[in-house]
């Protein structure tokens, strides 16, 4: 992984961190789980309106 990359991926989760805390406040396994993928969730869809949008060939 070169350094932009690595960069990139340390303010994307300073960002989650920041939001949504940087603790799981569920305690058992499978509600820890389920709180990870909303989380998960919601920072795709922040990011999704500043992600380019594919045009092919037509």
């Amino acid at each position: 992984m070169n350094y932009l990359q690595r960069s990139l991926a340390e303010t994307a989760m300073y960002r989650d961190k920041q939001l949504m805390g940087d603790k799981l406040l569920s305690l058992g396994f499978n509600q820890q789980h389920t709180e990870a993928m909303i989380k998960v969730k919601v920072l795709n869809r922040m990011a999704g309106p500043g992600m380019p949008e594919y045009q092919g060939n037509s």
